[in-house]
C-alpha cells in the first residue's frame, strides 16, 4: 500500500512540475513572468528526471516509515533502487558527455544501487568497516577509503558541472556589464570551492571543528608560501570592484607589451596580442605598477603620420590634399558633426635637413592594429596623392668629389764619369 501510494504521489507531483516548466517557456516576458521564465529555463532540460528523482526521494521516506511500523523494507528498497537506477541511467545517457564519468557511473554507482536495492549493501559496509588499514600512525577503515574515493569523484564531477553551467548562465546575462559579470563569476567560483571542499571534508570523516586548530598555521602559510597567490587573488577582487580595467580594454604594460584584455581570472589576467599570443599578467601588476588603458573610457584614439616634402612645395595646396585624402577613409572620424579638434589635420612639424617635415593627425574608433589597420592604408593613400600631384618626397643627397693627384716627376739619373786614360810609360 505504501509503495503504490508513493508511486501515485510521485507521478502527480512530477506531472504538475513538468506542466509548470512547459508553461514557463511560453510565458510573456514581463515582470514576475520574466523571473519564472528564467527559472524555468534552468530546470527545463532536466524535466525528464523529475519522476524518478521524486520517486526515489519519496521511497526514502517510505523506507523510514516501513522500518518503523512494519519492520519490512525489502520491497520499498527494491522500488527505490529501481527509481535510483533509472535516474542514474538517464543522467548517464543524456547529460554526461565524458567517457570517464560514464564509466564511473556504470561501473561504480549502478552496482552500489543494485546492492542497496537487494538489501546487501548494509552487510557489505559492515564487512568493509571492519577492515582496518594502517599507514604509519594513521588508521582508517577500508569502507572509509572507498567512501571518500567514490564521493570525492562524484563531488568533483558535480562541482565541475556546476561551475560550467553557472559560468554559462552568468555570461549570458545581458543585463550585467563585463566588470560585474566577471565579479559574479569570481564570487561564484570561490563559493563553489568552499562549499564542495567542506562537503568533501565531511564525507571523508574529518571533524570541521578541528580545522580551527590549524587556523594559525594557515595564516603563517599565507604570510610566507602563499603570499603571492593571496596577493593576486585580493588584487583581482580590488580590480573588479574599482573597475579600473574591463574585458575588451586595450592595455599597454609598463614594459611596453600590450594586448586586449580577454580574461580576468582569480590569479592572473590574459592579454591577447594582435599576433595571436597570450600574455599572462599577475593581477598584482595592475595594482603595484603603472599601465596605460587605451580604450577604457573612450574608444577614440589619435594617431600621427610623419613624412617630408621638398622645400619648394606649395604647402597650402598640400595641406588641402592631405585633409581630403585622410578624411576619405571610412574609419577616420571626419565631417561637420565631428568636433573641430578631432577632424583630420595637417601642419608643419619642423624644418629638416633635406625638406619640410609634415605632421598629419587623425582620430579613429579603436586601436590602429588588428582588424583596423588604418595607418597603413593612409600611408599608401598619401603616397599615391603625392605622386598624382607631382609633390616630391626628398631624400638625403650626398655629393662625393674625388680629386686626382698629379704624379711626381721621376728623378733624373746621373751619368757615370768618363774613365781617365792610363799614363804612358
Amino acid at each position: 500500500m505504501v509503495v503504490v501510494l508513493t508511486i501515485v504521489v510521485a507521478w502527480f507531483l512530477s506531472s504538475k512540475l513538468r506542466d509548470r516548466l512547459d508553461a514557463s517557456q511560453n510565458a510573456e516576458d514581463d515582470g514576475t513572468r520574466r523571473i519564472r521564465r528564467r527559472i524555468g529555463s534552468v530546470f527545463y532540460p532536466v524535466r525528464e528526471l523529475l519522476f524518478p528523482a521524486i520517486g526515489a526521494l519519496l521511497m526514502g521516506v517510505a523506507v523510514a516509515i516501513s522500518g518503523g511500523f512494519f519492520h519490512h523494507t525489502w520491497l520499498v528498497k527494491l522500488v527505490q533502487g529501481f527509481y535510483a537506477f533509472t535516474l542514474v541511467l538517464l543522467i548517464s545517457s543524456k547529460f554526461v558527455h565524458s567517457a570517464y564519468v560514464k564509466f564511473f557511473m556504470n561501473a561504480v554507482v549502478m552496482p552500489i544501487i543494485a546492492l542497496y536495492a537487494f538489501s546487501v549493501l548494509d552487510d557489505l559496509i559492515a564487512v568493509f568497516d571492519g577492515v582496518i588499514l594502517e599507514l604509519g600512525s594513521i588508521k582508517f577503515t577500508l569502507y572509509g577509503l572507498i567512501r571518500t574515493a567514490v564521493f570525492g569523484i562524484l563531488l568533483f564531477w558535480i562541482g565541475r558541472l556546476s561551475n560550467t553551467k553557472g559560468q554559462d548562465l552568468i555570461r549570458t546575462r545581458a543585463s550585467l556589464d563585463d566588470t560585474t559579470r566577471e565579479l559574479a563569476l569570481k564570487s561564484f567560483q570561490v563559493a563553489l570551492v568552499v562549499v564542495f571542499s567542506l562537503l568533501f571534508l565531511q564525507v571523508a570523516g574529518i571533524d570541521l571543528t578541528a580545522l580551527v586548530v590549524f587556523g594559525g598555521a594557515i595564516g603563517v602559510g599565507l604570510g610566507f608560501g602563499l603570499q603571492q597567490i593571496a596577493s593576486n587573488f585580493i588584487s583581482g577582487v580590488i580590480i573588479l570592484l574599482d573597475r579600473s580595467i574591463a574585458i575588451g580594454d586595450f592595455i599597454e604594460l609598463e614594459d611596453g607589451r600590450s594586448g586586449v584584455l580577454r580574461e580576468l581570472g582569480m590569479r592572473s589576467a590574459i592579454l591577447e596580442t594582435y599576433d595571436g599570443k597570450d600574455i599572462m599578467v599577475p593581477n598584482e601588476k595592475f595594482i603595484t605598477t603603472a599601465f596605460v588603458n587605451w580604450t577604457h573610457h573612450n574608444q577614440k584614439q589619435r594617431y600621427p603620420i610623419n613624412f617630408e616634402v621638398a622645400y619648394g612645395t606649395d604647402l597650402e595646396k598640400l595641406f588641402d590634399i592631405l585633409r581630403e585624402v585622410v578624411a576619405s577613409h571610412p574609419r577616420v572620424l571626419s565631417g561637420e558633426d565631428v568636433p573641430f579638434e578631432e577632424r583630420p589635420d595637417a601642419e608643419i612639424a619642423s624644418f629638416a635637413e633635406s625638406g619640410i617635415e609634415i605632421l598629419v593627425e587623425f582620430w579613429m574608433e579603436g586601436v590602429d592594429d588588428g582588424k583596423n589597420r588604418v595607418g597603413a592604408d593612409l600611408l599608401f593613400m598619401i603616397w599615391k596623392a603625392l605622386q598624382d600631384n607631382g609633390i616630391e618626397i626628398p631624400y638625403p643627397h650626398r655629393v662625393i668629389t674625388i680629386e686626382e693627384k698629379k704624379a711626381a716627376p721621376a728623378p733624373r739619373k746621373r751619368k757615370a764619369p768618363a774613365a781617365k786614360p792610363a799614363a804612358k810609360k
